[in-house]
């Protein structure tokens, strides 16, 4: 009940929430904080107003390069979506705006350029075309005649080599005027005054200074040069200042104009609510231009109080949509405060309705009870079943090595009384067997007597199991055989284990682990050739284990027998379906085990012998076809129903290696790591695997395959002995001319076309 009340109310406190969480994360890295920063950041922020799916992160480096990078670098660790960005300097900030464009975080450049072209979007006014004008004004109020004085903004800024280029092409086509100084700035007012008041002290005071027009490059840095040419005593006149921005507010350049305090002014937009929309449009995908340029005007004595008022119009709106954006907020809270109210009153009708279910579900539950003491007697039984089960182990144990020790020649040489004793002991052996057997028939007993038998079961279980690690047993070569086939043994039992290992030393070479998880390892490593494993085991059982063999590509091809104590055709079916090629029941006859393990590898040699018999009897004429070795790999015999999979299932996997062999057989550094490696597989997993499944090793499939397909190309193309080898992938003719002949027994350039 107290989970039930909990759940409803973090329910309720949910739905109550009507904050709607932001769609889009938009960073704004700006490199200064001045008053044009400010009402373009203004802008922005009015314009995501409109859009409730937006949050701005705004972030100011105050012209310093490090900060800005810093910054960037933090909005993209944050979680953006999208990075609006003024750079500060050229080269400096453009390698974290290249780091952030390469992460697939969109970039829009706007006011300055990077030297980069990694940016999603580009918007600015014009420079070059306002320094143009700018300079065209000047030279026209000069009447073609005059000495000029321009101060730069900072020095590596697109803006302040933009506008300088502009201006100075504009002052090229009037030989007349002179550029007495173009002085370096910062975009501050400080840092004009300095530069003009260094320049007036360095020039010779032989005569007085003339500068007819200054261009300060923002008003700012123009009212810096008027502040230090007024303080100059040795100026013959003071000239006229011209600038850029013509910011509306109160020092701004259109209020310095109509005081004819400034000349002219060129006004540089801000537009943020069109820099917003390119954002949103980016992020939703809409038609957008990569490059936008946006309009300016001049501001001179003529236009200025015009567009005083009209900047003057449009702030008094912008307060006003401002107060009416808090109003909308405040009727959003009182709003969130009466739903959260009404969430509440819902959530007590609900806890009523919960009440009366739970006194429903009570009376059901109270009904259902002899149904549940049916389920839990018939647990008690599979329980019971599960522990007779584990009696086969020990008597495995027990009858496996006295059916040895009966065919030992030292039992025949034993004394009558010895012999009556050991057929004494078998004969009950037996009769436990069959005694097993039937208990395992049980399908009806009352509750004591189950309950009686799992206590007795669980004291009969061996529990004497210990963990072994991988232990390689003494091998022998079988009689007649080549190699000595790997088996890998996994059971929980170490009795068992060395049971088997007593059973099968002799024979094969053995690999031993306590669990599946053990055996997973071993045999991805070593990859046997054929697997006996216990089904009830710890941290993995034999169903799990064997599941994994049979997915896992290094060992899917190794047969796997399941040699455990669930005897029940239930337990039989779910080991073959988890791919068990074998499934034998203890106690077992170590001969029945023996001739399955002999069967199953005698399978897969006649399958490496068919294999091998295809590609020898593949057509010798090559004209006919490519037919090479790697093609008879997905192509074994026709078994007798017609089809075209092998007996393991494997052709995929052949089909696999074939196509990365035929893809790089021209490159002559293809090795087997390399076939491995684009096969997911290592050196030795891949080596024991195609031997495993055609009887011949990756080098030797790989040659074979070079070989049939110059024979190929000799026969059906004008290409050289040489121009041949090299294309297959060998390195020196003379080398492939003797492979080819330990191939075909004949020479390449006997090989005629068809």
């Amino acid at each position: 009940m107290r989970k039930l009340l909990t759940t409803l109310i973090i329910l309720i406190v949910v739905c109550s929430c009507t904050h709607q969480k932001k769609t889009f994360v938009i960073g704004v890295s700006q490199c200064s904080g001045d008053i044009w920063r400010e009402k373009q950041n203004a802008e922005l922020l009015m314009s995501s107003y409109l859009h409730d799916n937006v949050e701005l992160k705004f972030a100011t480096a105050y012209d310093s390069d490090q900060r800005q990078v810093q910054q960037i670098d933090s909005l993209v660790k944050s979680g953006i979506d999208l990075l609006i960005v003024a750079p500060n300097q050229i080269a400096t900030i453009t390698p974290a705006i290249d780091r952030t464009y390469d992460s697939g975080i969109p970039v829009i450049v706007f006011e300055r350029k990077t030297d980069s072209h990694k940016y999603t979007a580009f918007i600015s006014a014009d420079n070059y075309q306002m320094g143009r004008q700018m300079g065209e004004y000047i030279a026209k109020k000069l009447g073609g005649s005059g000495r000029v004085m321009e101060i730069m903004g900072l020095k590596g800024s697109s803006p302040a080599i933009e506008r300088h280029k502009g201006f100075q092409d504009a002052l090229l086509r009037h030989p007349g005027i002179t550029t007495v100084a173009t002085l370096q700035g910062d975009w501050t007012q400080q840092s004009a005054y300095t530069a003009v008041k260094q320049w007036a002290e360095s020039t010779s005071k032989a005569a007085p200074l003339v500068v007819d027009y200054v261009f300060g490059q923002n008003d700012r840095m123009a009212m810096g040069a008027r502040q230090a040419l007024t303080e100059d005593s040795t100026i013959a006149r003071l000239p006229r200042f011209c600038g850029i921005d013509a910011l509306p507010d109160q020092n701004g350049g259109i209020r310095l104009v109509r005081d004819t305090i400034l000349d002219a002014s060129f006004i540089y937009p801000t537009h943020g609510d069109r820099l917003l929309q390119l954002a949103l449009n980016i992020l939703g995908r809409q038609p957008y231009e990569k490059e936008t340029h946006l309009m300016s005007a001049l501001v001179t004595r003529d236009n200025a109080s015009v567009l005083l008022m009209q900047a003057e119009e449009v702030m008094r709106q912008t307060a006003y949509l401002n107060q009416l954006h808090q109003q909308a907020d405040t009727y959003l809270r009182q709003l969130d405060s009466q739903r959260t109210a009404t969430w509440l009153f819902v959530g007590l009708i609900v806890l009523l309705l919960l009440t009366i279910i739970l006194i429903y579900n009570y009376f059901i539950q109270k009904a259902t009870l002899a149904q549940e003491r049916t389920k839990i007697e018939r647990e008690q039984l599979d329980f019971y079943t599960q522990v007779s089960h584990e009696l086969r182990t020990p008597l495995t144990l027990i009858e496996g090595p006295l059916q040895q020790l009966g065919q030992t020649p030292d039992l025949k040489q034993a004394s009558p009384q010895a012999l009556s004793m050991f057929d004494i002991v078998s004969r009950n052996t037996r009769q436990l067997s069959e005694l097993i057997n039937k208990m395992l028939n049980f399908t009806k007993e009352n509750s004591h007597t189950v309950t009686a038998l799992q206590d007795e079961g669980l004291r009969i279980k061996d529990e004497s199991n210990n963990s072994s690690a991988l232990i390689p047993q003494p091998s022998s070569t079988v009689e007649g055989a080549s190699e000595t086939s790997l088996l890998l043994i996994v059971d929980d039992n170490a009795d068992i284990r060395s049971y088997l290992s007593t059973i099968l030393r002799n024979r094969y070479q053995l690999l031993e682990a306590a669990d599946g998880k053990e055996g997973l390892k071993i045999a991805n490593e070593q990859v046997p050739d054929l697997i006996i494993s216990d089904v009830m085991m710890p941290v993995m059982n034999g169903l799990q284990f064997c599941q994994n063999i049979k997915d896992n590509l290094a060992t899917s091809h190794v047969p796997v027998i399941l040699l455990t104590a669930r005897a029940l055709s239930k337990h039989q079916i779910e080991g073959y379906r988890s791919g068990a090629d074998a499934y034998i029941t203890k106690p077992f006859q170590p001969d029945v085990l023996q001739a399955r393990i002999e069967n199953l590898l005698r399978q897969r040699q006649h399958l490496h012998d068919l294999w091998n018999e295809n590609g020898a009897t593949a057509s010798p004429n090559p004209s006919e076809g490519r037919g090479d070795a790697i093609e008879q790999l997905v192509r074994p015999p026709l078994p007798s129903g017609g089809g075209r999979e092998d007996a393991s299932g494997e052709a995929p996997f052949i089909q696999r290696f074939r196509q990365v062999v035929e893809t790089h057989m021209s490159d002559s550094d293809l090795s087997v790591e390399s076939i491995g490696s684009s096969l997911g597989l290592s050196r030795v997993q891949l080596y024991r695997k195609v031997k495993a499944l055609t009887g011949l090793t990756p080098v030797e499939q790989l040659r074979k395959a070079r070989l049939t397909r110059a024979r190929h190309l000799l026969a059906t193309t004008d290409l050289t002995i040489s121009e041949v080898a090299y294309q297959v992938g060998f390195t020196a003719p003379s080398y492939f001319t003797k492979c080819f002949k330990e191939e075909f027994n004949m020479l390449p350039g006997e090989v005629k076309k068809g």
